[in-house]
């Protein structure tokens, strides 16, 4: 299992439920092929750089977390065919084990 690290944004408008459903569905991505989820980070609403989708603020989240490599693509392919999720960026972290 490798480190990772996803950082992603929602519409800051968005519901509580919606939200919810989103790291639902990225927690049933990474532990499903017996990865696990190690830290999660509301960062709340920040400024854009630049306006995406109308959108000049965003309610981000970060996720540490550990998978298998295989495991990233398909986590990859649901947050961009989650329609709530604005934008999204998985990194290996290898600072950490």
């Amino acid at each position: 299992m490798k480190a990772y690290e996803l950082l992603f944004f929602v519409d800051p408008a968005s519901t509580e439920e919606t939200r919810a459903g989103v790291m639902k569905r990225i927690d049933v991505a990474v532990t499903e092929n017996g990865g696990t989820i190690d830290n999660v980070e509301d960062w709340g609403k920040r400024k854009l750089a630049f306006e995406i989708d109308k959108l000049t603020e965003g309610d981000y989240t970060l996720i540490n977390f550990h998978a298998d490599p295989t495991q990233i693509a398909e986590l990859d392919r649901v947050l961009r065919i989650n329609d709530a999720v604005k934008r999204h960026m998985v990194v290996c972290r290898t600072d950490r084990d």
